[in-house]
């Protein structure tokens, strides 16, 4: 990270501490069509992108663009209503923006969510799939550049980017809730095309159960920076081999909105003991 971008995050993260109503340590990012999740928060300020010093602006369908502060079944959140993709022209810098700002505001937990194109054949539209690992198919990486030891390692280990213990958490309450969770690999790429068929294919072979636009430079850094993760994709559309839809970004917010209620009973379920 240059001492430029540090400045910046530095000017972010006084702003809203002089601002913010409460000490969070969880914070949200709401995906495509999943901004519903917020008429279930206690909301004690919300604050759009464009009044926070030096913070990116979403331009995508879907993406209000706010940053709120409140609390869901009663714990301190902070929620990033609008994500930010590198296919909107921005660099990974300014993607992982947010999650730079997270840790200097104290959050210590991330829930990452987003739509996703389903490639495991037994995934069908509307499923909730647990990202237990991902893949990095963006062809680069946000933690390219120099380096600042108080921030992170250099080369930090992979091996469990997606905690293990929120995994079994979430699985424990879904089973309670009776709500049905797949699990798998997510992969990861810049967009802004839908994959083509043998795209789908080439992914599934490689390992992956769903593939999406944003999350892995997001967990990269979180990762980086100490964080505790958990993530879920909505399975908005099929990539499946014989299955492969003609999706529109119209009827991906469409499924991501009809699949939320149970994320967001999944997520409420699970935030006191995270």
């Amino acid at each position: 990270m240059s001492e430029e971008q540090k400045k910046r995050i530095d000017e972010t993260v006084q702003y809203l501490n002089q601002r913010k109503p409460n000490a969070p340590k969880i914070a949200i990012v709401l995906g495509s069509g999943l901004g519903g999740l917020t008429k279930q928060i206690d909301v004690m300020d919300e604050i759009p992108y464009t009044d926070i010093p030096n913070f990116p602006v979403s331009t995508v369908k879907g993406h209000k663009g706010t940053l709120i502060f409140g609390k869901l079944n009663g714990v301190d959140i902070v929620v990033l209503n609008g994500r930010f993709h590198y296919y909107e022209g921005y660099s990974m810098d300014t993607v992982t923006y947010p999650q730079q700002v997270f840790c200097g505001l104290g959050v210590k937990t991330i829930i990452l969510s987003n739509a996703a194109g389903g490639m495991n054949p037994t995934f069908t539209e509307g499923d909730i799939m647990i990202i237990r690992d991902h893949i990095n198919f963006f062809g680069t990486n946000p933690l390219i550049g120099p380096n600042d030891d108080t921030l992170g390692e250099r080369f930090p280990n992979m091996s469990e980017v997606y905690s293990h213990r929120l995994i079994q958490l979430a699985r424990q309450k879904a089973n309670a809730l009776n709500i049905h969770l797949q699990e798998g690999v997510y992969l990861g790429v810049s967009g802004p095309c839908f994959e083509t068929p043998a795209e789908y294919r080439a992914y599934h072979i490689l390992g992956a159960d769903a593939v999406g636009m944003s999350t892995v430079p997001e967990a990269i850094v979180a990762h980086y920076r100490g964080m505790e993760i958990f993530a879920l994709s909505v399975i908005t559309d099929l990539g499946v081999v014989g299955k492969v839809m003609n999706a529109s970004h119209e009827e991906v917010l469409a499924a991501a909105n009809a699949a939320e209620p149970k994320m967001v009973q999944l997520i409420c379920a699970m935030l006191p003991e995270m």
